[in-house]
């Protein structure tokens, strides 16, 4: 049986270092350029949430955002829009919050209603408020391989985070192979593999004899949301599996109309071949939050003048 990774512990220790980071923010006070450091002027990271309309899903995940945040010691603010607000009325919120200095990140819930464009108001937040790393800045400096200065997406920054604790942050030599070409989780992923000088290939529904690529990947990442897709002899021997799949699918041994939580990776066929391997839920879904909690105290950091601290 292949190494269980366990999303959890990891995402627990990555919010453990952001209290820290917070801690460490307020003991040194403010710092502004020619003023140097000025004690008394704490630094509290800010993250504004911004939701629209009454999504259930949107509502929890908001809710497991703000609650980690507050835990954090962050600033923590949301706003909660009727799902009638008009485009220009959300821009006009992006604008005062990339103003507000109180405000370190900003996240925008997706998906939007569909009278607002969401292009245009995830390009509308300030690259150094882009928590979510959605704006053409970010996308940009990941991809020219400047991922050290870019706020990176919190699944694959989470997922590389989860590869690292068992491959290291070299990965000369290993073939990687992203399915799913999605701008939120498969192109950053290929793009951070890429700079952790992996062989990259990324692999989607028209990729031909699918299962036969994903047998080359040392390192196998699935995201392309459909449950179970990947099945074991899909997986090399030992190779490092990451599932960022996250699908409710019935469940009937459980009741009727009850329903259970599996991944884009048939777990049970996977785990008997990999080397090491993500569960659903347990493995990705717990370091998307830790790491937008990361990024948030990361900009603080940066807002207040100080070095851009590792994770």
């Amino acid at each position: 049986m292949s190494t269980v990774i366990d999303g959890r512990k990891t995402a627990a220790e990555v919010v453990e270092k952001v209290k820290a980071l917070t801690s460490d923010l307020a003991a040194k006070g403010f710092s502004a350029p020619g003023l140097g450091v000025v004690p008394g002027l704490a630094v509290v990271p800010g993250l504004a949430v911004v939701i629209v309309g009454e999504d259930p899903a949107s509502q929890v995940y908001v809710a497991n955002k703000s609650r980690t945040a507050k835990e954090c010691g962050f600033h923590s603010v949301q706003h909660t829009l009727a799902a009638d607000t008009g485009e220009a009325d959300l821009l006009k919120l992006i604008g005062e919050l990339n103003a507000d200095p109180a405000i370190h990140g900003i996240l925008v819930q997706l998906p939007l209603p569909g009278h607002i464009d969401s292009g245009k108001v995830i390009q509308a937040i300030a690259p150094e408020k882009d928590v979510d790393g959605f704006t053409y800045v970010n996308v940009g400096k990941l991809g020219a391989g400047e991922s050290t200065t870019a706020f990176v997406p919190c699944t694959p920054a989470g997922s590389m985070l989860l590869i690292e604790r068992v491959r290291g942050r070299d990965l000369s030599g290993l073939n990687a192979v992203v399915i799913g070409r999605s701008n939120i989780v498969g192109k950053p992923m290929a793009n951070l593999l890429l700079a952790a000088n992996c062989t990259v290939t990324v692999a989607h529904s028209r990729t031909k004899d699918l299962a036969a690529l994903a047998r080359t990947a040392d390192i196998l990442v699935a995201a392309v949301g459909r449950p179970e897709m990947v099945k074991g002899d899909w997986v090399k021997p030992g190779a490092t599996v990451i599932d960022v799949g996250i699908n409710r699918i019935p469940a009937p041994e459980k009741g009727e109309g009850k329903t259970r939580l599996v991944g884009d990776v048939d777990y049970a066929q996977a785990a008997e071949v990999a080397g090491a391997i993500t569960p659903v839920p347990g493995g990705v879904g717990p370091m998307t939050i830790a790491m937008l909690m990361a990024n948030t105290v990361v900009s603080a950091c940066l807002a207040a003048g100080l070095a851009r601290p590792e994770f």
